[in-house]
């Protein structure tokens, strides 16, 4: 039975829906005010630091030449837009911490939210994603969250050939991302744990160019193993916790 989110559920969802389409965002504008000064020979402006506005009246071409009135023009048009990004996104952080820290205190035993953030490698952003996006639904067993977040692999027989080929991608896209990155996160923060190991293991057998394949592997595997911890209390083997 498929289970629909509640108005309340689904609210929650646009939150961090929200902060990463605004962070999206801001990165387009950046990329662009960094296109057009790169075309004009100019390669180490940041458009985000503080001091971007004062460094703007510094710059000179490639050719010694002062910014050209237009193209200055547009590049604080687009730091205005940057800098109102910048607080849109504050302000959004600051929604879903309050939305995170009201998640932590429902009643005495630990709530799912607060057992992810302290794993180590898991922050707001991930926990708030991961919970909203799709942890909080009440699956049965592990393949019915693997097939929601479209990481399930597809199995294919021809003959008395039979077996898995790559992920199905009929599911949630944005769980499945966060699940991605989340698991390159894991390899980074969490190397001692057994779905590290297996990782690693894994590429060293089947070769550098398998890293992508078995990258998704590993992003299934962590979402079933978190999805397991959060609702079962079952431990992640050799997972590191956040020290206090």
């Amino acid at each position: 039975m498929v289970h629909v989110p509640t108005p309340e559920e689904e609210d929650r969802r646009r939150v961090c829906r929200e902060l990463k389409s605004l962070i999206g965002e801001r990165i387009r504008h950046v990329n662009r005010v960094k296109g057009v000064l790169f075309a004009q020979g100019i390669g180490d402006y940041e458009p985000r630091n503080r001091d971007r506005r004062d460094r703007l009246e510094e710059l000179r071409t490639g050719d010694g030449r002062p910014l050209p009135h237009h193209l200055k023009a547009l590049v604080l048009r687009e730091l205005d837009i940057i800098e109102l990004l910048n607080r849109q996104i504050e302000t959004v952080k600051s929604e879903r911490d309050a939305l995170l820290a009201e998640m932590q205190t429902i009643g005495s035993t630990p709530t799912p939210v607060r057992m992810l953030l302290g794993l180590k490698g898991i922050g707001p952003g991930f926990a708030g994603a991961l919970w909203s996006e799709g942890l909080f639904r009440n699956f049965q067993n592990r393949r019915q969250v693997a097939a929601y977040a479209g990481l399930a692999p597809t199995p294919w027989k021809s003959g008395t050939i039979n077996h898995e080929q790559g992920v199905s991608k009929a599911g949630n896209p944005r769980l499945r991302a966060i699940a991605v990155e989340m698991a390159w996160l894991w390899l980074r923060h969490q190397p001692g744990s057994a779905l590290a190991r297996w990782f690693h293991n894994r590429v060293r057998r089947l070769g550098s160019r398998a890293k992508k394949v078995t990258i998704v592997a590993l992003a299934r595997k962590l979402l079933v193993a978190l999805w397991k911890y959060v609702t079962s209390g079952v431990v992640i083997e050799g997972a590191a916790m956040k020290t206090v």
